[in-house]
C-alpha cells in the first residue's frame, strides 16, 4: 500500500545559480556528508546536484512534513545501488516520521532533460 507519495521538479538553471552566486556553501546546505564526497570527488553538475535537491523535496513530501517537525535536508540521503538505481534513506526525525506512517520501502527515481530535474518517491508499506 502506498502511504506517502511526493514529487518535485527544479530549473537546473536556478540551482546553477545558487552555486555561482554561494558556492560549495550551496551545497553543503543540502548534502549529506556522504552526499557532498560524491559531489566533491569531480564531474558532478548543477544537474546532479538538482536531481538531489528535487529527491529531497519530493520525500519531504511524501513524508507530508516539508521542511517542520525538526526534519531537516540533512536527515534524507540519496545514492544508488550497485546497477545505478537511486535509493534514498532517511534518518534520525525523518525516519521516526517515515516509520510512523508505517512506510517498509522508499522508492525513488530521477531524471532530467534539458534545463529541468525530477525526482519521484513513493513510501510503500502497511498504514497505521
Amino acid at each position: 500500500m502506498i502511504v506517502g507519495l511526493g514529487s518535485d521538479l527544479v530549473v537546473i538553471d536556478r540551482i546553477e545559480r545558487a552555486l555561482n552566486r554561494f558556492g560549495e556553501k550551496f551545497a553543503r546546505r543540502i548534502l549529506t556528508d556522504s552526499e557532498m564526497q560524491s559531489w566533491q570527488a569531480g564531474g558532478k553538475t548543477a544537474a546532479w546536484l538538482a536531481k538531489r535537491f528535487a529527491a529531497k523535496e519530493a520525500a519531504l513530501k511524501a513524508l507530508g512534513t516539508g521542511l517542520t517537525q525538526g526534519i531537516n535536508w540533512h536527515q534524507i540521503q540519496t545514492s544508488h545501488n550497485a546497477v545505478g538505481a537511486p535509493l534514498i534513506e532517511f534518518f534520525d526525525v525523518a525516519a521516526k516520521k517515515l516509520k510512523s506512517l508505517g512506510a517498509e520501502t522508499a522508492w525513488l527515481t530521477l531524471t532530467d532533460e534539458q534545463n529541468m530535474a525530477m525526482a519521484v518517491v513513493i513510501l510503500e508499506g502497511s498504514h497505521k
